[in-house]
């Protein structure tokens, strides 16, 4: 496996591919077409030094996926059909509108969208730090009447937050409409795993590549988790409220370390690297969905729209076309390809 730098996320009915300053959005529509949108990349930091500086690179990245991961999600969102009446009051307001008005009514459409955005975002982090980083210690601390002992106080700390981040994957797993939404997650990985096992991307090899990848979010919670628990052992306050405030001003450092774990991952196939992946594979069980054919061509037309996968196979593996998928449907077979 050689890593393509290309990573995405699943949408309603469809898929976010980033690759380098570009990233693509694929949807099928409610009349089974594949519409495709590719968009520039911008950072909220515009400062590349900093955008390159281990830690801090990851704590920009992982603001950037949940900022530009929203807009995809209210782009996939807007295909979605509305209702005969709905339709109609739409159509009839606009009617009434002079050619400047609906200019301005729209502008303020797009203003009022891009707040609820940002607004959807910041609340999700709150939310997340709270739930996954707050409610352990509080809970844990029910135990310092029994104990005060550090490292007992720590580990069950940490297997609270891992019990909570586990009944959260099972619950939404099991809601139906989240399950469609992971069987694109799973075209997305399969589409990644078929090029960088160096196979030519087309829906045949897609269906039979991997659903599990090294560089998933999924991967990067667990880390997450594990990080934090980790830190959490050596940074000790005696104070309730520096307790607090020490947690929260960790959660940028265990993000951005977590990250570069993640890349790490992503780039090596290293024995202990491969072993540190494989808790995070296994939840990924969780968070995918074996896909059909009509999203393995969703997911493909969103690479193709930002990666050259042909260019890819000419550098990395020295062979194109049929070859490189013969060679790889080999690998598979005598098992040598997760």
């Amino acid at each position: 496996m050689k890593s393509s730098n290309i990573g995405g996320q699943a949408v309603m009915e469809g898929i976010m591919m980033r690759h380098e300053e570009e990233y693509s959005i694929a949807v099928r529509t409610p009349d089974n077409e594949i519409k495709v949108k590719v968009e520039p990349y911008k950072s909220f930091i515009e400062c590349k030094t900093l955008r390159k500086i281990p830690i801090i690179r990851g704590v920009i990245s992982f603001v950037d996926s949940l900022v530009v991961g929203m807009k995809c999600l209210m782009y996939s969102a807007s295909f979605i059909e509305e209702d005969e009446e709905e339709k109609e009051q739409r159509r009839k307001r606009e009617e009434k509108m002079s050619a400047e008005e609906l200019e301005k009514h729209r502008e303020k459409e797009k203003k009022q969208e891009s707040a609820l955005m940002y607004g959807v975002v910041a609340f999700s982090l709150v939310i997340a730090v709270a739930v996954f980083m707050m409610l352990p210690y509080f809970l844990t601390s029910l135990l310092r009447n029994v104990t005060d002992t550090t490292w007992i106080l720590s580990v069950t700390e940490a297997l609270v937050r891992v019990g909570i981040f586990l009944a959260y994957l099972i619950l939404i797993s099991r809601m139906k409409d989240i399950q469609r939404t992971f069987m694109y997650h799973g075209a997305e990985h399969k589409c990644i795993n078929c090029i960088e096992h160096g196979m030519e991307l087309n829906v045949e090899n897609v269906l039979k590549s991997s659903r599990l990848h090294k560089r998933c979010g999924t991967s990067f919670l667990f880390f997450v988790i594990i990080v934090s628990a980790v830190l959490l052992m050596f940074v000790q306050m005696e104070s309730p409220v520096l307790r607090i405030v020490v947690r929260l001003l960790l959660v940028p450092v265990i993000a951005g370390v977590s990250f570069e774990i993640i890349r790490l991952a992503g780039r090596s196939d290293n024995p202990l690297v491969n072993a540190l992946s494989k808790p995070g594979l296994a939840l990924q069980k969780l968070t995918t969905r074996e896909p059909d054919a009509a999203q393995a061509e969703v997911a493909i037309a969103a690479v193709e729209a930002v990666f050259d996968w042909k260019a890819y196979l000419r550098e990395n593996f020295g062979y194109s076309g049929k070859e490189a998928s013969c060679e790889a449907e080999r690998e598979i077979l005598s098992g040598r390809v997760g």
